[in-house]
């Protein structure tokens, strides 16, 4: 069996005889084949992410789209180091196009035509008295329609100002068509419109605009309405976009890079392709980023787990082999060639799982990414993108899971001596190698400083950036350590078992010490699921219950206004103060901003408010200044902030605002935040000013109960939402957020999951010889499955307890820095139905095969071989 021939012999061994490891081999594909799936459908969001594409719709016809530039390098990036930069941020807010611009954009050769696009929000209201739901849409000027392009279907082109255009669509939900009336919300008021025209977009059949995979696009995906320029002019001063449709025979290209140099020196940019989508719609700048760092995290958190799976896997199975690797071993078969047949069976094997996965891939990728726009983590417009740059990757992740997880199984197998290998092929006695070790203590040790790192740098929801990898870095020291903690384990409640499970339970405490390397396969899998699948859900439960918390207590009013559509009038707001019961009310507007020597990715929230009315709608409660002093270009931030600027009452800063504008602030308040959940106070006209709707987006009201009802008759289509209401609707949402970290762990926890039935399964159904010689020495079928039921029990304990521990090395960091508790928040029936599907998961696994397996005779299950 030397040299090559050797080696050319064990390739035909091993393909001679996988036909004979149904069982093992099996379970080795199961766990290749999920592994293959969940790395390729990770790969599909991670490259959706990156491609982030979102097709234009109503810009589908301009060939070029000129636009204001929303990325921003941090503040803090502007160094003395070249060398030292950052990843640009993307402002919240649209950025507005100098007028200006469209002078110069219809100067350069090559252009045809170019419009200046106002693109603001609008809805249809019905009578107060009617109750039905506003329609809400996005309002443009007609001379933009053409860029869709839409058709007039009845009617004529809105020429007035009184006039409007529906998509049809639109004027369905609204019952309406050419001739009619309608009120329209826009602009922080409400007017009478006569509908002059129903419009439909075209299909798009021009290649250079529409991907083929969107040829067969039929609507736009969002309402839209059309007001003459003129008036989208008065309503939206500010010009959005601009259009540009190139001379026939004209190169884009060139024509693009003239216009850039036309506008060099002012923050813009030019757009083609889907490009143009992303200006169509804002969300997608900012859904793409998270997209990719949810895939990235979540897509290497399965790498390792399924090689930790697979290994695990190949681990048993080589170990139900030992008798046979020592026999081969004493004919002359050397180490390098065991091995070498053992990675072909198990590259065979992987070659079925990546043909099988790169079929089942895709369509789960589809169904999770429809979950998360479902969920409106990911905007409706982007589409999914799944080519094949996944499958490679998918294919590299599942030949270093098998190679990796197979040579890593299959090391103690055969680098074992003959007669060692057939005294040992009973019973493992040794598990533990230098390297393992090693590898344990840096893993244990790096979720003890991630775990400090939580409690010590960390406040608020960040804190999760460290406390998610604490859990995986837990359990991946746990599972090195594996069998000897659960020897350890073993040991420990062996006592416990004995006194009360009777003779049964004593050969089963006695079974769990003597063949604890072996059950470590089932328990590591056990508690990799169970630590999973604990530390993440509470760790988002957690989150949810701070975030909430933090919400309420910084919520003092009794209800909050919401007009249909265009934000709140100065008329609007005055009306509310005026109204009979109307204690304060405060005109209400958010954003995000930086302010400038500050490194933050993220920014800073921004909350408008009006100066007088603030300290009695919010909790916001001063420690120095006054909130009455917020007027003009003014600020309020909390005291940690403040030291952390080394800045005090009357002192300034420079913050640039959501739309790049920089503002120089004067500090006139400081108030306690809530670490973590900081925010900062501006006058809400100054901060509204700075938004896309450019004026404040609600009103808060502190008033009686017995007051609110009456708020809803002061505009058609007037949303009035109690304080109890919203905290729902807040807790709602941070819930359905969620739910996309829920979808993901599951996927990881059901890939566990597998492993555990896999190796009891192996386990159990490999103990024939075991289980005949104890009915032939006396014992019946009843005693054995009780003696397998203790055992069961048994593992499940250990790998629920392990699991918990490595739960808690995150949990309990992260309630401490998040909500200022060392105990995590959630339901307790959530690990209540963790234990009970441990539990049952563990019983079912191993009573069954045990089940299958008594069924045959003891003297035949005696002789038989393994």
């Amino acid at each position: 069996m030397k040299g090559t021939r050797g080696s050319g012999d064990m390739w035909k061994l091993a393909r001679r005889t996988i036909r004979y490891r149904g069982k093992s081999l099996t379970a080795t594909f199961l766990a290749l084949f999920l592994g293959t799936v969940t790395v390729m459908t990770c790969g599909g969001l991670l490259e959706t992410g990156v491609r982030n594409n979102a097709p234009a719709q109503r810009l589908a016809q301009a060939d070029l789209v000129v636009t204001g530039d929303r990325s921003v390098t941090p503040p803090a990036a502007k160094g003395d180091d070249p060398d030292d930069t950052e990843d640009p941020a993307i402002m919240p807010e649209r950025v507005p196009v100098p007028a200006a611009a469209l002078a110069r954009v219809r100067g350069v050769e090559g252009v045809d035509e170019a419009v200046a696009e106002r693109t603001f929000d609008a809805a249809l209201v019905r009578d107060v008295r009617d109750g039905s739901a506003p329609v809400k849409a996005q309002a443009h000027g007609w001379s933009s329609a053409a860029f869709a392009p839409y058709g007039i279907v009845g009617g004529r082109a809105p020429a007035r100002d009184g006039e409007v255009a529906l998509d049809a669509g639109t004027a369905r939900a609204a019952g309406v068509g050419p001739g009619d009336e309608v009120r329209i919300a826009a602009g922080g008021g409400t007017r009478k419109y006569t509908v002059s025209a129903v419009v439909k977009a075209r299909q798009q059949t021009d290649r250079r605009h529409m991907d083929r995979r969107h040829m067969d696009r039929q609507h736009m995906d969002r309402a839209a309405l059309f007001l003459s320029d003129d008036r989208a002019g008065q309503l939206a001063p500010a010009v959005a976009d601009i259009a540009v449709r190139t001379r026939s025979g004209a190169d884009p290209g060139d024509v693009r890079d003239r216009v850039a140099a036309a506008l060099d020196g002012q923050p813009l940019r030019v757009v083609s392709g889907d490009g143009r989508g992303a200006v169509e719609f804002p969300e997608v700048e900012t859904g793409g980023s998270d997209l990719v760092a949810l895939a990235g995290v979540f897509g290497g958190m399965t790498t390792v787990v399924a090689i930790m799976v697979v290994s695990g896997t190949v681990a048993l199975s080589v170990g139900q082999r030992r008798r046979e690797f020592g026999l081969l071993r004493s004919i002359g078969s050397t180490q390098r060639q065991l091995r070498r047949m053992l990675l072909t069976e198990t590259l065979m094997v992987a070659v079925a799982a990546a043909g099988a996965g790169w079929f089942a891939g895709p369509p789960v990728g589809r169904w999770l990414f429809d979950r998360f726009q479902g969920t409106g983590f990911v905007s409706d417009s982007v589409t999914y993108a799944q080519g094949w740059i996944p499958a490679v990757a998918a294919g590299g992740a599942l030949l270093i899971t098998a190679l990796l997880g197979g040579w890593i199984g299959a090391r103690r197998g055969v680098n074992v001596k003959p007669v060692e290998a057939l005294r040992e092929a009973e019973v493992q006695l040794r598990w533990a190698h230098p390297l393992r070790i090693v590898l344990a203590v840096l893993f244990l040790s790096g979720a003890a400083a991630l775990a400090l790192l939580t409690i010590l740098l960390f406040d608020g929801p960040i804190a999760g950036s460290t406390a998610g990898p604490t859990v995986l870095c837990a359990v991946i020291g746990f599972a090195l350590l594996g069998p000897g903690l659960t020897k350890l384990m073993a040991w420990l409640i062996g006592g416990p078992v004995r006194w009360f499970t009777g003779a049964g339970g004593k050969l089963a405490a006695s079974h769990a010490r003597v063949r604890a390397v072996r059950m470590a396969a089932a328990v590591t899998p056990l508690m990799l699921a169970t630590g999973m699948a604990t530390g993440n859900i509470y760790l988002q439960t957690t989150q949810i219950e701070a975030t909430n918390s933090a919400y309420a207590a910084n919520l003092r009013a009794d209800a909050v206004l919401s007009p249909a559509a265009g934000g709140v009038s100065d008329a609007l707001l005055a009306e509310v103060r005026r109204t009979k019961g109307v204690e304060a009310a405060s005109a209400y507007a958010t954003s995000t901003g930086f302010i400038d020597g500050v490194t933050d990715e993220d920014g800073i929230p921004l909350q408008g408010v009006s100066a007088r009315q603030a300290s009695r709608t919010t909790a916001v409660e001063p420690v120095a200044g006054s909130l009455e002093a917020l007027d003009g270009s003014t600020v309020a931030l909390t005291t940690e902030r403040a030291r952390k600027l080394h800045k005090a009452v009357g002192d300034s800063f420079t913050l640039r605002l959501g739309d790049r504008a920089e503002v120089d602030v004067r500090i006139v308040a400081l108030f306690e935040g809530r670490p973590g959940y900081e925010t900062a106070f501006l006058p809400a006209a100054l901060l509204a000013a700075h938004t896309d709707l450019g004026r404040p987006s609600q009103i808060l009201v502190r008033a009686p109960a017995s007051a609110v009802p009456a708020l809803a008759s002061l505009a058609p289509g007037l949303d009035v939402t109690d304080r109890r209401s919203l905290i729902e609707a807040n807790a709602e949402d941070a819930q359905t957020q969620a739910w996309i970290n829920y979808l993901l762990i599951a996927m990881i926890v059901a890939y566990t999951v597998l492993a555990v039935v896999n190796s009891l399964v192996l386990s159990v159904g490999n103990r024939r010889r075991e289980f005949a010689l104890q009915r032939l020495v006396g014992s019946t079928k009843g005693q054995v499955m009780r003696m397998l039921t203790v055992e069961a029990l048994i593992v499940a304990a250990i790998g629920l307890l392990l699991g918990t521990a490595a739960a808690c090395t995150s949990l309990i960091p992260f309630a401490q820095a998040a909500a200022n508790t060392w105990m995590p928040s959630g339901p307790w029936w959530i690990y209540g139905a963790i234990v009970v599907g441990a539990v049952t998961l563990s019983l079912t696994a191993t009573l069954l095969p045990a089940w299958t397996a008594l069924r045959t005779r003891p003297v035949e299950a005696a002789g038989a071989q393994e």
